[in-house]
């Protein structure tokens, strides 16, 4: 059977060699990534995902800023390591940073107690949405990107740089450019482990 969305999700993948060469225009590339955002469910359609797009200067400050926060943390004598996989990000286009607004989370749990434990859960939930969205957007569109999580050990810093309402909780980076390298095989689970049918 032939599915055009199911080869979409085929064809979006881990890409980590990234390169600047990207035909596609910054704002097209912008509207691109508002219209899979705002097209991506949310429960009760609450539109918690905000995103910021990263271009030129701000795409090189995030990963700076990433950088000095895991000096910190990561042994000297360990960093190169972790130093050449920034500088593949940084070596990208751009970068998409994912926030969920805590204040609409907060807002909903009080209209509606009887689900106000999973309001955060379905926030995430819709987080994760947007970014396979986005992302599966810009594999149409042949731009190689990854997800990154060095959230919540930069999260002061980045609200600091680009003045974000402190509601705005930060869920992932999304560096992308153009495929230098391809990603690798897919392996898959056997699936009588992940599937169950009953008729």
């Amino acid at each position: 059977m032939s599915n055009k969305y199911i080869e979409l999700l085929k064809n979006r993948r881990s890409i980590y060699g990234i390169g600047k060469d990207v035909t596609l225009a910054d704002d097209a590339i912008v509207s691109l990534v508002k219209e899979a955002v705002k097209e991506s469910p949310a429960s009760f359609n609450s539109q918690t995902s905000r995103v910021v797009v990263l271009f030129n200067e701000s795409h090189n400050k995030l990963w700076s800023i990433v950088e000095d926060a895991l000096r910190k943390e990561v042994p000297a004598d360990a960093f190169e390591s972790t130093l050449a996989k920034l500088n593949s990000f940084r070596s990208g286009y751009g970068t998409i940073l994912f926030f969920e607004d805590t204040d609409i989370v907060k807002n909903l749990q009080n209209q509606f107690e009887l689900y106000a434990d999973n309001f955060p859960v379905w926030s995430e939930q819709s987080s994760g949405i947007a970014q396979h969205s986005v992302w599966t957007a810009l594999a149409e569109e042949n731009i190689g990107a990854s997800l990154q999580h060095y959230n919540p050990l930069i999260d002061d810093a980045v609200k600091a740089e680009w003045d974000l309402p402190a509601a705005w909780n930060l869920r992932a980076q999304m560096p992308f450019g153009s495929i230098v390298a391809e990603a690798g095989e897919k392996e898959y689970m056997d699936d009588a482990a992940r599937f169950r049918i009953f008729n």
